[in-house]
């Protein structure tokens, strides 16, 4: 009896910090959190579809759908550096975030409409825009909301509700599939609704912290001498990422991968279903834990769970060895992108926080589509195996430059108010 007193009085104090953390977390972060679930909500229904839809209905081939993901996700890239920049200028980072949401929930009715792979890509095009309007603002704005001993907390809860949309999404698709009997054009309408109510919930619940008013203002973010300002530790976060979104293509690969081992149209989204409930329950927590321990361990994790997805997935035949992979994918997700971005935040001076994240995005996402341009063809010529070995060497490679990476972030100062 006595003996489990204090292992009850220990999972009582655990539980009292756990809600005491919940409610520390700024409710204009919890706010943009549930903003980013609808969006996502909106664009996994539709995403969880495409590449089935583009490669079944449209006759369009892997290369094609490699080259959609890549053209898309780089836009959003190079977007995200100019506006990013602009809300430092402004000094302000709501707006260009709901513009951003906005331009996107209005191209959502593109895709039910759209007759041919080129409307299609025009469409894709232009949400991607809007992505890369309210990217950089958006993570620029959690920083200046977030405590800075809660960052990885803030920024893991953010990703985490985002991605909770992003595993309904998919799931809501398979319902309605099966309810439309496959109709694909009807899934795509019902997905505008969740992106025009992001757009309400960031206008009407999101307040900006005032600007203080001893903080240096930026006239030209994208000058040269801004950028050097940038220190050696963020280029170095920047570095490693790039090498690890190599490895990390699209995962419209993840969807094809299930259907060759015979997984149906209408349980395809499964994937991304399964994908992102890992994804979201490990975001947050890895999130904390990344607050208390070394943020370099925590990548090394994240960096070998994306190694073992990519062998498992390569070598599985089954559906079940394929739902394996793709959780450990998820898994890895979780432990790598909201820190990820608390390194940027950490790394980037207060005032050049937008355009910090900009340039991350930037460079992140030409690399995305390289490695989705390249994911397609090895898989036209080389099959699902060979696209996911791919994939491990780049993330093995990523594994062994975060050494030296370690070694680099004990001799510059990381952390910024």
């Amino acid at each position: 009896m006595m003996s489990g007193k204090p292992a009850q009085t220990l999972a009582n104090t655990s539980g009292r910090r756990s809600q005491s953390l919940w409610r520390k977390i700024p409710s204009g972060v919890w706010v943009l959190g549930c903003v980013s679930l609808l969006m996502d909500l909106s664009s996994e229904m539709i995403h969880a579809l495409l590449p089935a839809y583009l490669v079944t209905v449209l006759g369009a081939s892997a290369l094609t759908v490699g080259m959609l993901e890549g053209v898309a996700e780089a836009t959003a890239a190079i977007t995200k550096v100019f506006s990013g920049a602009l809300s430092d200028w402004l000094g302000r980072r709501k707006l260009l975030a709901a513009i951003g949401y906005g331009l996107a929930a209005l191209t959502k009715p593109a895709f039910p409409l759209a007759p041919s792979v080129g409307w299609l890509f025009a469409a894709r095009f232009i949400d991607r825009v809007g992505k890369g309007v309210r990217g950089a603002p958006r993570d620029a704005l959690v920083a200046d909301m977030a405590p800075l001993h809660l960052r990885g907390a803030c920024f893991g809860l953010r990703q985490s509700l985002d991605t909770i949309g992003a595993f309904l999404g998919p799931l809501l698709a398979i319902g309605l599939m099966w309810l439309t009997a496959d109709h694909f054009q009807a899934v795509f309408w019902v997905a505008v609704i969740p992106a025009l109510l992001s757009v309400v919930l960031i206008v009407v619940g999101v307040s900006e912290p005032d600007r203080p008013r001893d903080q240096r203002s930026v006239r030209m973010p994208l000058h040269r001498d801004e950028l050097r300002r940038l220190s050696r530790g963020y280029w170095w976060v920047v570095a490693l990422a790039t090498v690890f979104t190599l490895a990390r293509f699209s995962e419209a690969f993840l969807i094809l991968r299930a259907q060759s081992v015979g997984l149906s149209l209408t349980l395809v989204p499964l994937v991304l279903v399964i994908m992102s409930l890992v994804y979201s329950l490990s975001a947050f927590p890895v999130g904390i834990l990344s607050d208390r321990v070394d943020r370099v361990k925590v990548l090394v994790v994240g960096l070998a769970l994306l190694v073992l997805a990519d062998l498992i997935l390569a070598y599985s035949s089954g559906i079940v060895g394929i739902g394996i992979g793709v959780a450990f994918w998820g898994l890895h997700m979780g432990f790598t992108q909201g820190l990820l971005a608390t390194l940027i935040a950490e790394a980037a001076p207060v005032d050049l926080r937008g355009t910090a994240f900009g340039m991350f995005n930037l460079i992140t996402g030409v690399a995305l589509l390289a490695a989705s341009v390249i994911a397609g063809a090895l898989w036209d010529a080389a099959g699902p195996q060979g696209t996911f070995l791919a994939g491990a060497g780049f993330a093995a490679l990523a594994l062994a430059g975060l050494q030296l990476l370690r070694g680099r972030l004990g001799k510059v100062h990381l952390g910024s108010t």
